[in-house]
C-alpha cells in the first residue's frame, strides 16, 4: 500500500509538472526579462555578391507558370508506370526486375 501511495504521489507531481510546462510554452506573450533594454532595429545587409561587383539586375521575364493539369498529367503517368513495374514483378520476380531502373522521368 506504501508503495502504491508513492506512485500515486510521483505520478500527481509529474502530471503537475508538466501540466506547468506545457502551460509556459503555449503562452501567448513572448517573456520578456525587465533588465534587458530594448535593442533599435537594425536594417538588414544587402545580400553578398559572390566575386562580383554590379548589382544583381531583376528579370524582366517571369518564371514558366505550368498549368495544374500538366503537372497531374505527369503524376498520374508516374504512378501508372510505378504499377505497372510493381505488378510486373509481383507476377514474375525476379533478381532482374527488382534491380531493374525505372522508366519514369521523375526519378534523378
Amino acid at each position: 500500500m506504501d508503495m502504491f501511495l508513492m506512485g500515486l504521489c510521483v505520478a500527481v507531481a509529474g502530471v503537475a509538472f508538466v501540466a506547468l510546462a506545457f502551460g509556459a510554452a503555449m503562452r501567448s506573450e513572448p517573456w520578456k526579462s525587465p533588465a534587458q533594454p530594448e535593442l533599435p532595429s537594425v536594417k538588414a545587409a544587402a545580400p553578398a555578391r559572390f566575386f562580383s561587383d554590379r548589382a544583381p539586375v531583376p528579370s524582366a521575364v517571369s518564371p514558366l507558370q505550368v498549368p495544374i493539369e500538366v503537372l497531374l498529367l505527369q503524376i498520374e503517368n508516374h504512378v501508372r508506370l510505378e504499377q505497372a513495374a510493381a505488378e510486373s514483378f509481383l507476377a514474375f520476380p525476379s533478381q532482374a526486375l527488382l534491380h531493374r531502373k525505372t522508366t519514369s522521368p521523375f526519378v534523378n
